[in-house]
């Protein structure tokens, strides 16, 4: 019997890691629905495409043109030069057309709105620009081919639809903004669909424009959003199953290829390629790709297939950048996470290391670290050199750490009160600023919030897991301690500066006022009540009844 090739058995195993994972399930996940009638707004264009439009019986048309067109039976609106905007999604569009008076200001006069559950926009230049449009816009050329396909695709958009919730939301560890300032706009520049915007210190998402695009997930750097459909536990659980089950059937060399649906690796591609299809390749980020390298990978690949929005790419390479150094800061190969064309490219490979066993259970964060963790230590266990305790990171990384400037801090704390992942904390009954590594996000809260720009903030990562996890000071004072009580209550630098600020004040004016400055807030409010002058002070006491 003729001995069996290395591609043999990668195919065989490749074959059988295929079928094990290929009933998997996910976990469940809320669905959006659509309601269409098929009133469908058309945007510009003649006579000839409402003839084109009226060939679909599911379609009820409703012209909105510069000229006048009157056909009878269809409703028509001109807009006569009034500027045109359109928004929202399938069932539930709007267009707006507002009135502009001599001086360019909108007039309200001469506004209008349209309710329509379909749009077909022929302008000549979509009024729609972002990459991914919502369902049910189209924007097209009058070109016979070209409309004639866009009204059967809209004819098919009447009824009812559903579709999955992609996302799940969690606010009190999203780093967006504090007290007004917003920091963190990551997922908010990342969305292709433009279906997250700013609401106050929240991001907002409207699940009708996400078609689950994943990057706002993929940027996060506390996990505040994430993609739940395949949530990050499922798709590596699934790759858990598809490398253990390849490597038990003699597979050699795996190497995990990511792509989209629409985008299958070719069949002609070398057996060691295990393809792992996902919704959009930017559902799947850092924690994903480093746990697949713990897992057993020998290399990871983003299959791109020339369809991705510049901005997502953008932020996947930013985020493969980080990868990358995490890797080298190890001391792997470079490359060995990439993103490729469909040659498939396989730039580097990891060497053999003992696949790692843990689940993630946890939060991106908490999944990240045990990647990196677990990839250390089985450096640790075979590179004959000793490791690094830390490494640099570009600008962007959501890994580093935060330093402090003790001849500006006054220790008000209000970098920890605007600090979204915890990383700053105070010192609870004694002037001091602590701060945990493995917190930082490096979202830039601290330092836009800090009065004093006393506080600055560098990307990088500490490998040591205790050295990242523990609890250290970053700048601490004597208490300063009531003179009346003697109970410690804030710092001398806060009590100095304060006494500085005030002086002149009309109401700090005597030697009594002053010293109430030095005390807790309990001997504060006592002083003030049996301090006659204080209570009298700007009250004209013949002058109020009760």
């Amino acid at each position: 019997m003729p001995t069996k090739t290395t591609e043999e058995i990668n195919q065989q195993a490749r074959d059988a890691a295929l079928a094990a994972v290929s009933a998997m399930s996910v976990q469940p996940t809320s669905l959006v629905k659509y309601e269409s009638r098929g009133v469908v707004a058309i945007i510009g264009g003649d006579a000839t495409v409402l003839a084109v439009a009226m060939k679909h019986g599911e379609l009820k048309p409703h012209l909105i043109q510069e000229g006048k067109v009157s056909v009878s039976g269809v409703p028509s609106t001109r807009i006569r030069q009034r500027k045109i905007s359109v928004e929202g999604y399938l069932g539930n569009f709007t267009i707006n057309l507002a009135g502009v008076s001599p001086n360019k200001e909108e007039s309200l006069d001469d506004s209008e709105s349209i309710k329509a559950d379909l749009v077909i926009d022929l302008s000549d230049a979509p009024l729609l620009d972002m990459p991914l449009k919502p369902p049910g816009y189209i924007a097209c050329s009058t070109s016979g081919a070209k409309l004639q396909a866009a009204f059967d695709e809209l004819s098919s958009l009447t009824g009812s639809f559903e579709k999955p919730k992609y996302f799940d939301y969690e606010p009190s560890i999203c780093a967006h903004g504090r007290s007004g300032i917003t920091s963190c706009t990551r997922c908010i520049d990342a969305c292709p669909a433009d279906a997250i915007s700013s609401l106050a210190e929240m991001i907002e998402v409207e699940s009708h424009l996400c078609q689950g695009g994943g990057a706002c997930a993929t940027v996060c750097p506390s996990g505040a959003i994430r993609y739940v459909y395949p949530t990050a536990d499922d798709t590596l659980a699934l790759l858990r199953r598809l490398l253990k089950v390849y490597r038990e059937q003699g597979g050699d060399e795996a190497v995990i290829v990511f792509h989209a649906m629409e985008s299958a690796i070719p069949e002609t591609s070398a057996a060691n390629l295990l393809p792992v299809t996902v919704e959009e390749l930017a559902s799947v980020g850092i924690e994903v790709w480093l746990s697949a390298l713990a897992y057993g990978a020998r290399s990871v690949l983003i299959l791109d297939d020339g369809n991705i929005p510049y901005q997502v790419c953008k932020e996947i390479d930013q985020q493969l950048t980080t990868a990358n150094e995490i890797l080298a800061g190890i001391g792997y190969p470079s490359g060995v996470v990439q993103r490729v064309n469909r040659n498939l490219p396989v730039q580097s490979m990891m060497p053999l290391i003992t696949p790692a066993k843990y689940a993630g259970a946890g939060g991106k964060r908490q999944t990240v670290f045990l990647a990196i963790d677990a990839l250390y230590e089985q450096a640790f266990a075979t590179m004959n050199k000793s490791l690094p305790q830390m490494t640099a990171l570009s600008a962007g990384s959501p890994f580093g750490t935060a330093e402090i400037n003790d001849k500006a801090c006054t220790l008000c704390m209000s970098c920890v009160s605007a600090c979204p992942g915890k990383a700053l904390q105070s010192g609870q009954d004694v002037p001091q600023l602590r701060f945990i590594e493995s917190n930082c996000l490096q979202c830039g809260l601290c330092t836009s919030t800090c009065p004093e720009d006393a506080i600055s903030i560098t990307p990088r990562l500490l490998f040591n897991r205790e050295t990242r996890n523990r609890t250290t000071t970053l700048y601490e004072e004597d208490p300063f301690c009531c003179v009346s009580c003697g109970k410690p209550f804030a710092s001398k630098s806060v009590i100095s500066n304060m006494l500085a600020k005030l002086e002149g004040h009309w109401m700090f004016t005597d030697e009594r006022s002053k010293q109430r400055l030095k005390m807790c807030d309990d001997c504060r409010v006592v002083d003030v009540i049996q301090d006659d002058d204080m209570m009298g002070k700007g009250i004209d006491r013949g002058r109020v009844t009760h």
